[in-house]
């Protein structure tokens, strides 16, 4: 008999064949989630904005490739492939002036439930 422990990790994703969800004019997202966290794989074509924004969850992400700009609260910084970036629950936050095709892999925490797709 298989077990609760043995069944969740028994999940496997390609990402490339998970369908996309436009969240904002430009931005789409690829969503995959345990009991407890969601990740994000998050595509921005380049002149898109992630619209400043809140959310109860709990937010960490980190720049695949391309850069961006990102407000958290009251600073902004330029962000490029390998940086960190992590935005408590109910901070706002936002993306702006991406001149490249960017990717980023948000994680949340708990699970966002509008993200399960």
């Amino acid at each position: 008999m298989e077990t609760y422990t043995e069944a969740r990790c028994m999940s496997f994703y390609d990402p490339g064949q998970r369908d996309f969800k436009e969240i904002a004019p430009g931005v789409t997202i690829r969503t995959f989630w345990g009991d407890k966290v969601l990740l994000s794989l998050v595509d921005i074509r380049p002149g898109a904005t992630v619209p400043l924004h809140t959310h109860p969850h709990e937010q960490a992400g980190i720049v695949l490739a391309g850069e961006l700009e990102m407000t958290i609260g009251k600073e902004t910084k330029a962000l490029k492939a390998g940086a960190v970036y992590v935005v408590p629950g109910g901070v706002g936050h936002s993306v702006q002036n991406v001149r490249v095709p960017t990717r980023a892999l948000d994680i949340f925490s708990p699970v966002r439930e509008e993200y399960k797709y």
